[in-house]
């Protein structure tokens, strides 16, 4: 292998490990099935076993009651739970963050986002932690390449995401690997 080849094949690696990957090792889950569970790593949800319908497993999950929940939004993400990461892809064969969250906000906003989340966190009002509504962007950076990473805010600190080892899934803000790699969240202007 040349000098070429080598650089080729490196910033090939450097490219595939920035974008919407997640190193962390998720802490628990609960396979996402027939029977109403739901896939999360938020560690509120360990130990947890959820009856009744979905859209009630998922206000158990958010601690909020499923009346402030939109059921168009967790019906979507109902749908998607358990998919497994794909860079660049946009179906239910695989799908990386930024590809799903565009997904997400055409079904359930009508609305179009840039297909990056560099892109997407250009176009946001910023709102701090503790002002975000369900439906919000959350920016996070796993390296050195600034906004590498998006999720969307739903209650309580817990956003879904793409994570690149459990695909769509559900996670906490305040877990300490998102806590250190959480840079910026905002409303999309759309």
């Amino acid at each position: 292998m040349g000098v070429r080849s080598y650089f080729i094949f490196f910033l090939g690696a450097v490219l595939f490990l920035s974008s919407c990957s997640t190193k962390k090792k998720v802490l628990s889950s609960n396979a996402h099935s027939s029977n109403g569970s739901v896939l999360t790593d938020a560690s509120s949800a360990r130990g947890k076993s959820f009856s009744g319908s979905r859209l009630d497993n998922y206000a158990d999950l958010l601690n909020v009651s499923a009346k402030k929940l939109n059921p168009h939004l967790y019906s979507f993400i109902d749908d998607w739970m358990g998919i497994p990461h794909r860079m660049g892809g946009q179906t239910k064969s695989g799908v990386d963050c930024s590809g799903f969250v565009n997904l997400l906000y055409i079904e359930v906003y009508k609305g179009n986002l840039p297909r990056t989340s560099r892109d997407m966190e250009g176009i946001v009002k910023r709102k701090k932690v503790d002002k975000l509504e369900e439906g919000d962007l959350v920016f996070f950076s796993f390296g050195r390449n600034g906004i590498d990473h998006v999720g969307v805010y739903l209650h309580n600190n817990k956003f879904v995401h793409v994570s690149t080892r459990k695909g769509v899934i559900i996670s906490d803000l305040s877990d300490s690997w998102y806590a250190k790699t959480f840079v910026d969240a905002g409303s999309p202007n759309i």
